[in-house]
This record gives C-alpha cells, sequence and structure tokens, in this order.
C-alpha cells in the first residue's frame, strides 16, 4: 500500500469494502432491517471513495494505469456483488405467493446476468487491447460512468428500500423497476460503445 498513490489506496480501499457489505447482506444477525441499511452505508461509502479517487487523480495528475485498469475493476466487484447477494437474499418467490415480490426477483436476476456478462465481455476487450500492439489501456468513457453511477444507484435503493416495501409497495416497486430499466439499457450501450471503439485493435490473425 506504501507505494500506491492516494488515488490508487482509495480504489484498494473500496476491493476491501465488497465483503463488508456481502456479510452485512447476506447475515443479518439477529438485527434486521438495520444490517441492510449498514450495508447500504458502506456501499454508499465505498461509491463516494469512486468519486474521490478520480477527482483527487485528475487534480492531482495522478492518473495511473494502474489506477486506469483497477478503478473500473474494483466497481465491478462491488456493484456484481452486491447484486448476487440481492439476488440470493430478495428471492421472496420461496418464501411468500406476493406476485410483485416474485416479479421483482426475476427482474432483477435477468439485470444481474446482463451486467456480468457485460463486464466479463469488457475485461477481456480490456486485457485484449491491453496486450495489442498499440498496448491501449482503455479508460471509463461517459457511458460507462453512467452505467456505473446508475448500477450504483440501483443497487442501494435496492439495499435500504426493501425492509420497507410493504409500506408503499406501488411506489418502491415503481422507482426500482425505472432504476433497473435504465441501469440495464445503460450497461448494454456502453458495453457497445466500448467493442465499437476498440474492436479495431483486434487482430483475428493473432
Amino acid at each position: 500500500m506504501s507505494k500506491l498513490n492516494l488515488p490508487n489506496k482509495l480504489t484498494v480501499i473500496r476491493l476491501l469494502m465488497v465483503p463488508v457489505v456481502l456479510v452485512f447482506l447476506v447475515c443479518d444477525f439477529g438485527i434486521y432491517p438495520w444490517n441492510r441499511i449498514i450495508a447500504a452505508l458502506v456501499f454508499l461509502a465505498a461509491s463516494l471513495t469512486d468519486m474521490a479517487d478520480g477527482k483527487i487523480a485528475r487534480k492531482r495528475n495522478l492518473i495511473t494505469d494502474f489506477g486506469k485498469f483497477l478503478d473500473p475493476l474494483a466497481d465491478k466487484f462491488l456493484v456484481i456483488a452486491g447484486l448476487i447477494a440481492l439476488c440470493f437474499n430478495d428471492s421472496l418467490a420461496h418464501k411468500t405467493d406476493d406476485v410483485a415480490a416474485t416479479v421483482y426477483c426475476y427482474a432483477l436476476f435477468v439485470m444481474t446476468v446482463v451486467v456480468i456478462f457485460r463486464e466479463l465481455a469488457v475485461t477481456s476487450l480490456r486485457l485484449v487491447v491491453a496486450s495489442s500492439q498499440e498496448k491501449v489501456v482503455i479508460a471509463a468513457n461517459i457511458y460507462g460512468k453512467i452505467k456505473t453511477g446508475s448500477q450504483v444507484t440501483f443497487v442501494i435503493l435496492a439495499i435500504a428500500a426493501y425492509p420497507f416495501v410493504y409500506l408503499c409497495p406501488a411506489a418502491f416497486y415503481s422507482v426500482l423497476y425505472f432504476v433497473m430499466l435504465f441501469s440495464t439499457v445503460m450497461t448494454v450501450l456502453s458495453g457497445i460503445t466500448y467493442f465499437k471503439g476498440y474492436w479495431k485493435y483486434i487482430n483475428p490473425e493473432k
């Protein structure tokens, strides 16, 4: 850690916060729904480090290839871990006959699969392009940033709001479905822009 600059240290800290979110999401410790609120707060804090490390890196001219590689990777770990934990913890179809909850669980699962497939594809693209003759490091573009922001927003809302679903189910599902749909669309769109912009660096003959 001592060899890392401040932005990269924040990125590493964000990675270390991922298991904390998972533990409080999967285990209620007998304090439900406070475990969900704690998980949401830790997830939010981890997300804020993403904003902070980028601003500090640009302001102090501390942008490194290590940071360009690890920063989006940390975001992927955080979001994917959160989505998988939500799929595991919110599968109410096994606990209730509530149709709305069942549909939500299926929609959440579909979104999670789309996110994982997209992230695997783009990460593979990054590795291939980085090992090409030009050795290009793919930095996050505006579509990728919007994608990450919308995913983070959805996960925080899903974690924090779910204990209160029975208070106002119509509003709960309406908001979550809207953010879920927007995030899924941006996930696919941002993936397409990356492949469209960097496909020229992929040589099928090598």
